[in-house]
């Protein structure tokens, strides 16, 4: 028998975060290994309680749901990050992805949606609720072509190049899960579903090794 996704779960609001608990705590697979209300305590729980999976709000007193991603990330676990938030602007969404978070979830997301994107980050998969997509997505049809940050162009500029993330994280100095990150933002905002086409996309468009830098935030 497989072993239960151990996850934390930080949420500053008491019912809300009861709720989430009680939720994963019924569902058969996943266990609840620490339930705390800000974002200090769910540093200190992944690093005493080793989770596969925490789910992290943005809105939190002590510290907020981007610095702890950065803090985790920084602390090298194996713990994936899954923001869980009611908000769908695009800053938000590419705040918590540049800071490590391999995935983004609403909180009024049906609650299958929502185990589903904790099974997912726990593959290693980067989960992303439809409503922030299309968010996303229609921002940059209204914007016109696809505006990549820095980050992620530089990203794209060494996937183009042929290097596997591993190498991409040590030339930037930077973690495979937050490679992988933004190489999901560039997929969803480019408008492909793989690094070939993303790499194709990429030559089409001009960008690659000694490429000018774009003009994204």
């Amino acid at each position: 028998m497989p072993e239960a996704i151990r996850v934390v779960l930080a949420e500053d609001h008491p019912v809300v975060r009861v709720g989430l608990e009680e939720l994963l705590g019924s569902e058969p697979g996943i266990d609840v290994v620490a339930a705390v209300g800000d974002g200090a305590a769910a540093v200190s729980a992944v690093a005493e309680c080793e989770p596969d999976v925490v789910l992290l709000d943005v809105s939190m007193p002590e510290l907020d749901g981007i610095e702890a991603t950065r803090r985790i990330v920084a602390a090298e676990t194996d713990a994936r990050i899954v923001i869980l938030t009611a908000s769908a602007e695009r800053e938000t969404i590419l705040r918590a992805i540049d800071a490590g978070a391999l995935g983004y979830m609403l909180k009024d997301s049906p609650p299958d949606d929502l185990l589903e994107g904790i099974r997912a980050a726990a593959r290693g998969d980067a989960p992303l609720d439809p409503k922030a997509a299309r968010q996303l997505v229609a921002e940059r049809q209204g914007a016109g072509a696809p505006q990549l940050t820095r980050r992620e162009r530089e990203v794209l500029e060494l996937v183009a190049a042929g290097m596997p993330n591993k190498r991409i994280a040590m030339s930037l100095e930077i973690s495979e899960k937050t490679v992988k990150a933004h190489l999901t933002r560039v997929y969803e905002r480019i408008g492909v579903s793989d690094r070939t086409q993303a790499a194709l996309w990429a030559q089409r468009q001009g960008i690659g090794p000694g490429a000018a830098q774009g003009t994204g935030a």
